[in-house]
């Protein structure tokens, strides 16, 4: 039996999207659903974007730039939120969204007198399986692998009967199709376009390799009869990476299954478990199994499990009552699974996540499933670098990079600045735009900035200077936008105005509503780490040295984080109330998770004021979708508080997680996922502030556990074993050849390795590709 903590599975078909099972290879997707007489597999392809490129800057915008400004000054906020609606929204107002290729469905014999059946996702192998027993004892297996190597979809049919394999397979699903028929060898080809004239257009191409019985063609369907195994493979190409896209669509499916036929299905499979094992075996957690033997029940049971028998949620208990809360194993699914869907989802050479990474079944889905990039698209990386899967997040890099063209556009056009700026949505062309026509978000100008400070963390876990020098000169110009936008907010602090705290609306003392403000704490939060992040490569490089002290003196005059009459971290510059106190955005909190300007021993004051502001929000009925839970978890580990990160990760898995663990908005929506692995990650491995702290938010029921491959800025790679909640030893690979530098309550001892101590934090020389193992004192 495979370990309980790297197999999804489920002893029943998928009834509906939410059940279904995703492969991917990060440029094609598949959802699995594991039927019997008819199965599906729903099928998308990382740039099936309705339409194209467009031009959407609402040209009224820069001369009434100053007039916004000003009635925001005079808090006549009514009327300055009429006019960014009629002279800043863009248009027309929306960009454009992903879409799904199409369907397969395989009708298939064999599943009448069914006496068992399983479906299954190996977390360790990335294969999904679909196994039952039908008449007289025949056992089937339908198999599916989406490989990198070979560019296709493999769909792998067996039976323990000869000659038991019979079926039809048929493509559809897209109103817009062109053309479904078959060629000359049997293939089914499919293609179509995404809705304009010069948008993008696909291709699909499907064919079958048999070992014995026969394969041909009816119609538009593959059927394959009285055979001993089938191979599919299935293979999609699009205009947006090849003006030849119906042959490589082709191509790729006639190369894979040449290559099922000279060497068998066995070969194709070996190598995509090599790529994809390549990624995933580089880092893993082991936490102690206290589910009472609930560890052994399929997935869907498990999740149940967690929830209040009254009223089907979990909610916090009293210790001796939490029973319900305990399934360690479950967690470390969780978190194998994120992994498992970063690098099926986002490859070198494909598109970024979106909200729904690469499994979207709806030509409308909700929030087109864009990369709204005030959180959530950043949030989907967020578990990238510290669980060593830094390479995935070449695609945002390289969006950002198409951001950076019409970015320079959008911010002369509408703001009369230089630099790049981009707002809080982006599309596979990198629109630039204001995107959408609602107040509490639109408006707002941070969301290059945010995406660039990924940049910088990626350097900060890998040091790759050479990355750096590339890629400075995008973090320079998104900052360069700020040093001309931003105004003085009449006390001699630097403010960016027009703006929006993120999604939320605040009241005035004369209880006026508003959304549209100067100066919210978030965007200076942001603003003040990009800066940061620009002048510190500016030094690293030796380059840029006057706008590198152009930017610390700005730096100086942004607004500090304050606190509130409540006692919390203000949002916006007034001490305004929230409409909604319990709203799914805490964006003062940018400063606390991701970035590293709250802590609590640098900045006590301010870290028991966020404490007080995540309270705030839960008492009022936060948290309640699943990215918002999974940024809380973050921040529990960040203010270092054990029992909080496990309550809220029960919470996760058991409010907002799907039967097939895909996380739960609701609907769905794939930045959870991401953001639940970085928050399990964070208690385990935090390394902010310059200094590695191992543990640093371990909730009791972890007391005992070990990890391995987890990386830490400064470009070291840890791992380590602990017992009691206190570290036995750890083992520090260096990939940069940095000082190490460790936050420790216990002494630390390296045999041969001259340690220094100052404050707790234990330091030493480290040479590049050297390992450290060391031991932790009052703990043998």
């Amino acid at each position: 039996m495979r370990n309980t903590s790297s197999v999804l599975w489920y002893n029943a078909p998928a009834a509906d999207w939410n059940e279904a099972l995703p492969v991917g290879n990060g440029r094609l997707g598949a959802m699995v659903f594991g039927g019997l007489g008819e199965e599906k597999l729903q099928l998308n392809e990382d740039s099936v974007w309705s339409g194209t490129k467009r031009e959407r800057v609402n040209k009224a915008a820069l001369d009434n730039l100053e007039r916004v400004r000003k009635l925001i000054k005079e808090e006549k906020i009514s009327e300055a939120e009429r006019v960014i609606a009629d002279c800043f929204y863009g248009v027309p107002p929306q960009e454009r969204h992903y879409q799904p290729l199409g369907e397969l469905t395989i009708w298939q014999a064999g599943a009448d007198e069914l006496s068992s059946y399983k479906r299954s996702l190996d977390l360790e192998t990335a294969v999904a399986r679909t196994d039952w027993q039908g008449a007289k004892g025949v056992k089937y297996r339908r198999e599916v692998i989406a490989s990198a190597p070979d560019n296709v979809i493999f769909v792998r049919f067996t039976s323990s009967k000869s000659g038991g394999i019979s079926f039809a397979a048929a493509i559809d699903g897209r109103d817009d199709c062109y053309d479904v028929n078959t060629g000359e060898d049997g293939a089914i080809f499919y293609s179509g376009g995404t809705g304009s004239p010069d948008g993008i257009f696909f291709a699909a191409s499907i064919a079958a390799y048999s070992v014995g019985g026969k394969i041909f063609n009816v119609g538009n369907r593959i059927v394959a009869e009285k055979c001993d195994e089938v191979v599919l493979a299935i293979g999609a190409r699009t205009s947006f990476y090849t003006a030849d896209y119906i042959n490589a669509a082709k191509s790729d499916v006639a190369a894979a299954l040449r290559r099922v036929a000279v060497n068998g299905y066995e070969s194709v499979k070996k190598a995509h478990i090599a790529d994809y094992s390549a990624l995933y075996d580089r880092a893993g957690i082991s936490l102690p199994d206290n589910s009472g033997g609930a560890a052994v029940l399929p997935t869907n049971e498990r999740l149940s499990r967690l929830c209040n028998e009254e009223n089907g949620m979990y909610s916090r208990k009293p210790d001796k009552e939490r029973e319900f809360s305990k399934d360690n194993k479950l967690m470390e699914l969780y978190w194998n699974f994120g992994r498992y869907l970063m690098i099926s989802g986002s490859r070198k050479g494909t598109q970024p996540l979106n909200l729904q990474g690469i499994w979207n079944k709806d030509m409308w889905p909700a929030w087109g499933s864009k990369y709204t990039i005030n959180i959530n698209t950043e949030m989907n990386y967020w578990c990238a670098e510290n669980t060593n899967l830094s390479e995935c997040q070449e695609p945002l890099f390289d969006l950002i990079e198409r951001m950076r063209v019409s970015g320079r556009k959008t911010a002369r056009e509408m703001y009369d600045c230089g630099g790049f700026v981009a707002h809080h949505n982006t599309d596979i062309w990198g629109d630039t735009a204001p995107q959408d026509q609602w107040m509490p978000a639109t408006e707002w100008t941070m969301g290059a900035a945010w995406l660039c400070l990924h940049i910088w963390e990626h350097y900060l876990f890998t040091k790759d200077e050479e990355f750096l020098s590339r890629e400075y000169a995008t973090m320079r110009e998104a900052a360069e936008f700020f040093t001309e936008f931003l105004i003085d907010n009449g006390e001699g602090m630097l403010v960016t105005c027009p703006s929006v705290s993120p999604e939320n609306t605040y009241i005035t003392k004369s209880g006026e509503k508003g959304c549209i403000c100067m100066g919210p704490t978030m965007d200076s939060q942001i603003i003040r780490e990009l800066f940061g992040a620009v002048a510190s490569a500016s030094g690293i490089l030796g380059i840029d040295a006057e706008f590198a002290r152009r930017l610390k003196k700005l730096s100086k005059q942004l607004p500090p984080n304050s606190v509130g009459k409540h006692g919390q971290i203000m949002e916006w510059q007034e001490d305004y109330d929230e409409e909604d106190p319990g709203h799914r955005h805490i964006s003062q909190l940018f400063g606390l998770y991701p970035a590293d300007q709250i802590s609590p021993r640098k900045t006590p004051r301010l870290a028991k004021a966020a404490r007080l502001t995540i309270e705030r929000r839960l008492s009022k009925g936060g948290g309640h979708t699943g990215w918002s839970r999974a940024w809380i978890i973050n921040m529990w580990a960040r203010l270092l508080d054990g029992a909080e990160v496990y309550d809220n990760a029960i919470r996760l898995l058991s409010w907002s997680t799907n039967p097939n663990m895909l996380d739960n908005h609701p609907p769905f929506q794939i930045d959870g996922n991401f953001g639940g692995t970085a928050g399990i990650t964070e208690a385990l491995l935090q390394s902010h502030n310059r200094e590695i702290r191992l543990l640093p938010a371990l909730p009791r029921e972890w007391s005992t556990g070990s990890f391995h491959g987890l990386c830490a800025r400064g470009g070291f790679e840890v791992s380590a074993e602990w017992t009691g909640g206190k570290p036995i030893s750890a083992e520090i690979l260096s990939k940069a050849g940095e000082k190490c530098r460790i936050y420790s309550e216990l002494p630390i001892e390296c045999e041969g390795v001259e340690i220094k101590e100052k404050d707790g934090v234990y330091s030493f020389a480290t040479e590049k590709g050297k390992s450290y193992k060391l031991s932790f004192k009052g703990t043998e």
